[in-house]
């Protein structure tokens, strides 16, 4: 075995370094493990700064034979994950860990900071080794990256943008001969300063990208972009954000600020610390119609009052209601078009307003075939699906067409029928829009008040094939209680096809996000892309110090071709045998760093084993 000395622990960055400043701290090296047989190599880049950066590849040499000699070609799923820390605990909790912060550090789950990494996994079922982790894919020398979203669905030939929410950067991967990878570049806060906090990212077939940076201009005060914009914002992961267009080695394009020149609705888009002019601009999800030249993203929260500052949310008005719509037909200058709110719900006049349907817009999925114009949209706080039948219109018009709460008994039969609070994430239409995927977390207990039991979350598949047909005519709109809870009552409505526990029976431990698989075998043995997907992952994790952590486990759930879902049995952990890949292990391939944090995952094939 080869296992060079990992970089990285040369230093601590940023916040992280405050807070462990406390006492002194060594990396005494990380030792085998579980992993006897590891073959180690980097591939490295010089960046903006200077600097070196890296991939350090962690081969389990082993199972990498083992699948090579099965004869079959592979289908790997990569999972973007962040190392569990110290760090990960919130403020108020900070007086519970063992001793003083310094003397409690190795007793608090491998306190110490560890490398972020993308898990590469066998995910080719009737493999050997399906569901073993075949290579831990470190990056440095940053640490504390807080791994988040890649794009939504990958490609053949794409680069993988993988972002980092705390890191303020953009990593981009070259997957083309997996299980090992490739750096292609870095983007660092040095290069966005118009933006900070990324999410999002979707690829376009030119092989660039646009990414949603949710927060704002790195440095508080008036920030003027190369477009000749001027915003003025409360700095980093604050307010307005942006969206960046990266090329395919993760350099910056473009950046435009998601801003409007006039602002927005005061009384619903709060600032903290306030700003002269109100904005709602954090954009979260982006998706795009390269046909129809339109680009949707959704805007979630002003970030910092989740991940900077884990106390009591000040207002609900920190959540947004808001999507936006952009002009691409100059792919390098996006130009809002439109900023929509999203309409309250029947559950609004009787909830909390951090409740109400419109709060917290996440995700937006736009539609695939060129027959359809419409996009979905979905809130987290609100528990709600949104659907505008034209992204094109000058002003789109968003209705509600269904609630979380009437899908939730369906998931699990011992939920209440209430949406609010699901704390839904992923939200993907099937390429053949006939089907809506959608994972929800479950509301936690006491979340409602002291006698709320909480909800099971899971996976639901809404067909949506009536309401696409029906064009901008659709009458489907949820304004009564009952079809908040039992689903719309016109014909055109969506309807629950398939539900799946994730955790059944604990409240708020079910998924955050998911992807589904694109691949098919054909005849020839190599994979070709599929409009009817069969398979689904997510993972169970949001951001800890947000107090939604989840239980660190990526399932595989199976798809019927009515839309039907059911967790794969089959796709266990390599050291429990239980249902699940479990990221809450002492050792991986790169060493004994303890817990990871599963936030994103894609299914991806190497280059020459795909169509």
């Amino acid at each position: 075995m080869s296992r060079k000395s990992p970089l990285w622990r040369k230093g601590l960055t940023g916040v992280l370094a405050a807070v462990l400043a406390a006492g002194a701290l060594t990396y005494t090296g990380s030792g085998a493990g579980a992993y006897a047989d590891v073959d180690v190599f980097t591939d490295a880049k010089t960046a903006a700064d200077g600097n070196r950066y890296w991939v350090e590849n962690h081969v389990v040499s082993d199972v990498a034979r083992s699948a090579a000699q099965e004869g079959q070609r592979k289908k790997w799923l990569l999972v973007w994950a962040g190392d569990e820390n110290i760090a990960d605990t919130v403020v108020k909790d900070v007086k519970n860990l063992p001793g003083t912060i310094a003397g409690g550090l190795n007793k608090v789950k491998n306190a110490l900071p560890g490398p972020d990494f993308l898990a590469v996994i066998d995910a080719t079922p009737g493999s050997s080794t399906y569901g073993k982790v075949v290579n831990t894919a470190t990056v440095g020398p940053l640490v504390e990256n807080e791994p988040h979203h890649m794009q939504y669905v990958w490609h053949k030939g794409d680069t993988i943008y993988a972002g980092a929410l705390f890191a303020a950067a953009t990593y981009a991967f070259d997957v083309s001969a997996l299980p090992e990878l490739k750096l292609k570049g870095i983007s660092l806060p040095t290069q966005t300063l118009g933006g900070s906090v990324p999410d999002a990212y979707w690829v376009l077939e030119d092989g660039t990208a646009y990414g949603t940076y949710m927060g704002g201009p790195v440095a508080p005060g008036p920030y003027t972009y190369e477009n000749g914009q001027t915003v003025l914002s409360n700095g980093f992961a604050g307010s307005p954000g942006a969206v960046i267009r990266f090329d395919e080695n993760g350099q910056v394009l473009s950046q435009t600020s998601a801003a409007t020149p006039q602002g927005d609705n005061e009384k619903l888009c709060e600032n903290l610390p306030t700003l002269g002019q109100a904005t709602c601009a954090n954009p979260h999800g982006i998706q795009a119609r390269e046909d129809l030249d339109t680009l949707v993203t959704s805007d979630y929260a002003e970030p910092r009052n989740i991940i900077l500052d884990p106390v009591k949310q000040p207002s609900p008005y920190l959540r947004r209601p808001t999507v936006r719509t952009w002009d691409i037909s100059d792919r390098n200058a996006p130009r809002l078009k439109s900023v929509s709110y999203l309409p309250d719900g029947p559950r609004a006049a009787k909830a909390d307003p951090l409740y109400a349907e419109s709060r917290a817009v996440m995700e937006t999925t736009v539609t695939n075939l060129p027959g359809h114009k419409g996009a979905f949209a979905q809130t987290m706080q609100g528990g709600a699906v949104f659907y505008t039948p034209d992204i094109t219109a000058p002003a789109p018009r968003w209705t509600q067409v269904f609630d979380d709460g009437a899908a939730s008994k369906s998931i699990y039969p011992g939920n209440d029928s209430v949406g609010s609070s699901s704390n839904g994430g992923w939200i993907q239409t099937s390429p053949d829009d006939r089907f809506l995927y959608r994972a929800i977390t479950g509301r936690q207990k006491g979340t409602l008040g002291p006698d709320d039991p909480g909800a099971t979350g899971g996976v639901y598949v809404l067909d949506i094939q009536k309401l696409l047909a029906a064009g901008t005519d659709f009458e489907c709109r949820i304004d009564t209680i009952t079809e908040s809870e039992q689903g719309g009552a016109e014909a055109d409505c969506p309807t629950v096809a398939g539900a799946a526990p994730i955790n059944p029976g604990t409240p708020g431990a079910g998924p955050h996000w998911g992807a589904y698989d694109n691949f098919v075998l054909d005849d020839d043995g190599l994979y070709t892309e599929t409009d009817r997907p069969t398979r689904l992952a997510v993972s169970n994790y949001f951001v800890a110090r947000s107090g939604l952590d989840g239980d660190h486990k990526v399932n595989m759930l199976n798809l019927g071709e009515d839309g039907s879902v059911a967790v794969d049995e089959n796709f266990r952990d390599e050291f429990t045998g239980q249902v699940g890949i479990n990221f809450n292990r002492k050792s991986w391939p790169h060493g004994d760093f303890g817990n990871a944090k599963p936030h994103s995952e894609l299914f991806v094939v190497a280059d020459a084993d795909v169509k």
